[in-house]
């Protein structure tokens, strides 16, 4: 069962449950390919204003469509899991979580070696 009460940080909680919604390896390969595209998309958006003209549009909508094909893929992914995400609380929930798994939660979870042994414990369960 997975503790949905968030009496720590968003950060503690959110490291202490990932690795029960993160052992499908499906969804460990699309969070690899789709984390990689969300940060380009941020980095992209962050940056539009950058572009001047209308390229700012165009560089506005390709981060924010890049952002969202990485969510929707996610999506499906988690989808796969025997542990399904808790949901959201609101829009700021939705956000802060999302933010947060995608800039600092994944990546720390594949520097951990949480990645590789979820990867492996695949091998073992199949």
């Amino acid at each position: 069962m997975i503790d949905t009460s968030r009496g720590a940080s968003l950060l503690s909680w959110q490291w202490s449950i990932y690795p029960n919604g993160h052992r499908d390896r499906r969804n460990l390969v699309l969070h690899a390919l789709t984390v990689p595209l969300f940060m380009a998309g941020t980095c992209t958006l962050a940056a539009s204003p950058l572009a001047g003209g209308l390229a700012i549009a165009w560089a506005a909508l390709g981060g924010l469509a890049s952002m969202g094909v990485a969510m929707a893929l996610q999506g499906r992914g988690h989808s796969l899991e025997e542990t399904r995400p808790v949901p959201f609380d609101g829009p700021v929930d939705v956000g802060a979580r999302i933010f947060a798994e995608q800039w600092i939660t994944f990546p720390r979870f594949v520097l951990s070696g949480g990645f590789a042994r979820a990867w492996l414990e695949g091998a073992r369960t199949k």
